[in-house]
């Protein structure tokens, strides 16, 4: 795979993949999300927030994923990269199986691909930006786009402290939380979304469709 920068291209190797999970700012709003889920039968994360390792195969900047089942759905979601001693901002999905998600959040995080966006942006240019940022995913639903997340990064714990809560060598990549979906989690077949920086006048756009295959009992 490869990035591109200002016009740059560069080659892009991750040795490392992190779904960093449970990232939300308001402290009340995660534990009530914890709650509800544990009414559910699922089982409350271990420490808040949870770092789950991923197999570093998965992200991908193919335009179509192969899921298994009709149950899984796509999260926008700033991506870091730390390569070469340099730190980048991106754009990726942590597409996730939600019905394997109920029996174990680990194992869900494992069994889809994550797309990413092809540019990245220099964290340091933006660092003291970050909160102002606009994460925004749309669905193809019904026939029509529909806006299913739309927030600032200032609803996710700061990427800083993400960073320092695990170990970020160089080749490692960490998905960093995501949003709130509008009209609850839902499964989709198609995807538009996009990390835009008001300041700057620039954004990072990421589509992607994902293609069902069949559960063959």
């Amino acid at each position: 795979m490869h990035v591109s920068y200002l016009g740059q291209t560069m080659p892009l190797s991750v040795d490392r993949l992190i779904v960093a999970g449970w990232t939300g700012r308001d402290h009340a709003a995660v534990q009530h999300h914890i709650d509800e889920l544990a009414e559910l039968g699922i089982a409350p994360p271990s420490q808040v927030p949870l770092y789950y390792r991923v197999s570093n195969g998965l992200l991908t900047q193919a335009p179509v994923i192969d899921v298994l089942g009709e149950t899984s759905s796509g999260e926008v979601e700033p991506l870091l990269i730390r390569m070469d001693g340099k730190l980048w901002l991106g754009l990726a999905s942590d597409h996730t199986d939600r019905e394997l998600e109920a029996y174990s959040v680990a194992a869900s995080k494992q069994a889809c691909p994550k797309p990413m966006a092809a540019e990245v942006w220099d964290f340091d240019e933006i660092a003291a930006d970050l909160d102002s940022l606009i994460l925004r995913c749309e669905i193809f639903e019904n026939g029509d786009w529909v806006t299913y997340q739309d927030g600032t990064l200032a609803a996710i714990r700061p990427l800083a402290e993400l960073m320092a809560g695990t170990e970020f060598a160089d080749g490692t990549a960490m998905l960093c939380g995501t949003l709130g979906a509008i009209g609850g989690v839902r499964p989709a077949a198609e995807y538009r979304m996009t990390l835009h920086d008001p300041a700057r006048e620039r954004s990072i756009t990421l589509e992607y469709s994902a293609r069902i295959l069949p559960i063959v009992a």
